[in-house]
Order: C-alpha cells, then structure tokens, then sequence
C-alpha cells in the first residue's frame, strides 16, 4: 500500500481562549471598538474582545489607571507595541503612544470635546484576534511585562520587597464616548427585529380591540325610566268637586249658610233674591255684567259652580 494511500491525521484545532461577560464598569467603548467580552486582567489593564464597525474582532488592551499614569509603565508598554510586527498591530492609542515604528497605527482623538482638568487617555491598543487560546496568553504577558510581576531581579534579593506605587488602582484608565453611544448605534438590531417588534404590537392592539367588542356587544339594553306623573293640583276654584270635599272647591258644601269669595274664608253678606251677589248690589256699575264678578251668595250659585246635590 502506497503511502498515498495512509489516512493522514486530523489536524487539530487550537484552543479557544476563554471569554468572560463585561462588568458594570467596564467602559462601553475604546477609540473606535466597541467591547465585547473580557479575557485576561492583570494590576496593569485589561485586555477585551472588541470589534469596530463593519470590522473583525480584536484583541484590545487598556491600561489601568494607576498604570496609565506612571510614565515609565507608559514606556514600558509602548516598547512592547513597537517589538510586534505590522501586521499584528490593527491600531493603537492614548498618551505617550505616537512615537516608535508602530506610530504608523496611531489613531488621535483631537477632534473629540474635551474639558480643562481632564486627564489624559489611558494608552491602548487593538491586536490581531484570532480567538485562539495563544492570543490571550500573549496579552497576558504584555501586561505582565507591565508591572513586572513576572521580571527576573537584576541581582541577589536583598531588604524588604519591591512594590509598584500605583499597583492598587486597578480601575480602568481615562476613555472617552465620542460620539456618544445612542442613538446612532444599530449593529446590534437591525431593521428586521424593528418590524418584527411593530407588527407583534400591531397584533396585541387589534387583539385588545376584538376583545372590547366581543364583550360590550351583548350587554342587554337599559330603557330610560317613566316619568312619574304629578299628582292634580286643587285649591284654584275650578273642576269639578272631588268626593270627601276640599279645601278650594269653588262649590258651597251643604249646610252652609253662605259663600264667600274664591279664595277667601270670610262670608259675603248675601243680596234680595234676584241672585245678585255683587258687594255693591244692583247700582249700575261699570263691572254690574262682568261673568267674573258674580259671587253667589245664600243657597244660589254662580253660574261656574256646580250646584248641591241634594241627595248628599
């Protein structure tokens, strides 16, 4: 058997580096990165998943803040930058990070609003990420390189130990959002999940509405309420005589020896007996023959009143 014909061994695939989720004080964004996920932290910085827009992912490393103000772990850092190759460097930032052969990568933030009493930018740089186990182990140990926690001593120990002053200000170093990160933002939805979201909210109220109608549409109708009918009113001297008798009847109830006026409880002295019952008797008046003014007077009634029914 030919050696053509050997199986060849699967390649193996490296090691992915483990990720970690960001914290609540871990910046947003760095330069023109955005963050994804952690990888490594050490007392110098941090080292990122991040990712521009419309670009690939990348290895960002940030400084601390304690590092990010001691000039010589500025230097430090930025010989480690210039020692990588080219190719390896996507871009870099922040103070003191212009100068050497990777100046070329240089990103500068000038154009961004800054304030008096602001400190300077932590220095960063974005590398090449492949998400392989031997990427993240390489920023650890440019971090390391850092505060070196990892340096050989240059002679024999001696006296009491070596610590860096600013080794306990782990927090992350001076970033600046520019331009701010809402609303312009929208590589994490796109136009798709906004329709989506309309028409599922379109849905709901059309839902709501059937509902409305379903449950108001068989309520039983409720008649307005009869008017109550007022009772009659008595007492003006006129209809008929309401059995049981009434106050303001305009007919003389029996055993009455006379009748006053409508109206009035004092009797009218009574006239002869032609009926006249004006208060002036027969003189020839101007209201004499006026239907109004005849009053009845004794057992005689006017010609509006009923007269006694003698079988009462």
């Amino acid at each position: 058997m030919s050696s053509d014909d050997e199986t060849s061994a699967p390649e193996e695939r490296p090691e992915s580096a483990a990720l970690f989720p960001l914290l609540d004080d871990d910046p947003v964004k760095v330069g023109d990165f955005w963050l994804d996920a952690r990888v490594t932290s050490t007392p110098a910085g941090t080292a990122f998943v991040a990712h521009e827009d419309g670009g690939d992912a990348t290895l960002l490393m940030l400084l601390s803040a304690g590092a990010a103000k001691d000039p010589a772990a500025r230097s430090r850092f930025s010989g480690e930058i210039n020692a990588m190759h080219i190719d390896t460097v996507v871009a870099r930032g922040g103070q003191d990070q212009d100068e050497g052969l990777m100046q070329v990568r240089f990103r500068g933030e000038e154009d961004d609003p800054t304030l008096d009493g602001h400190a300077p930018l932590a220095p960063w740089v974005a590398l090449a990420f492949d998400g392989s186990a031997a990427a993240a182990r390489e920023a650890e140990r440019v971090l390391q390189a850092i505060d070196l926690s990892t340096s050989a001593p240059l002679g024999a120990p001696s006296g009491p130990d070596y610590r860096l002053h600013w080794i306990d200000d782990t927090s992350h170093g001076p970033t600046r959002v520019w331009p701010l990160a809402w609303p312009g933002r929208r590589d994490r939805a796109g136009w798709i999940t906004i329709l989506v979201s309309f028409l599922l909210m379109a849905l709901l109220a059309a839902l709501a509405l059937l509902l409305a109608i379903l449950v108001f549409q068989n309520q039983p109708l409720v008649d307005a309420p009869q008017p109550i009918p007022s009772p009659a009113s008595g007492g003006s001297g006129s209809g008929s005589p309401q059995p049981g008798g009434g106050t303001g009847s305009g007919s003389p109830q029996p055993g009455e020896t006379g009748s006053g006026s409508p109206g009035s409880g004092q009797p009218e002295p009574s006239g002869d007996g032609d009926g006249g019952g004006s208060p002036g008797g027969n003189d020839g008046g101007p209201y004499d023959h006026s239907p109004s003014m005849n009053v009845p007077s004794g057992n005689q009634s006017g010609p509006s009143d009923p007269s006694p029914n003698p079988k009462l």
